[in-house]
């Protein structure tokens, strides 16, 4: 497992990207990361991203948790996070993006593929 993004396409058109923000630490974190193009929203694309990220995390034996960090005020990426287990374990502070939600899932409760 790797950090590499990578990019959904339809018809030949990016219509956004995802993937690990780097391998398992040494407790078996990952963080996961999606974005959508605006044009392209509301039609699945995230949660079918969402499912793929998780699916590539929970057949890693490394990995033990899975993480999302999501803006308080991204109702989108909260409601496409719900209903996958993730537990909301804390905020933080990113340099880019302000204030986080800090959210997590173990592997074990992610439903094999």
């Amino acid at each position: 497992m790797d950090g590499a993004a990578s990019g959904r396409r339809r018809q030949g058109l990016v219509v956004g990207h995802a993937g690990f923000h780097g391998p398992p630490d040494e407790v078996g974190m990952v963080e996961i990361g999606y974005s959508v193009a605006p044009d392209f929203r509301r039609q699945g694309y995230a949660r079918s991203t969402l499912i793929e990220l998780l699916r590539r995390a929970a057949a890693e034996p490394a990995v033990t948790t899975v993480r999302a960090t999501i803006s308080p005020d991204n109702v989108a990426s909260l409601a496409t996070i719900s209903g996958f287990g993730f537990v909301e374990v804390g905020e933080q502070w990113d340099e880019e993006d302000g204030p986080e939600l800090v959210f997590e899932v173990p592997a074990r409760r992610i439903p094999p593929a």
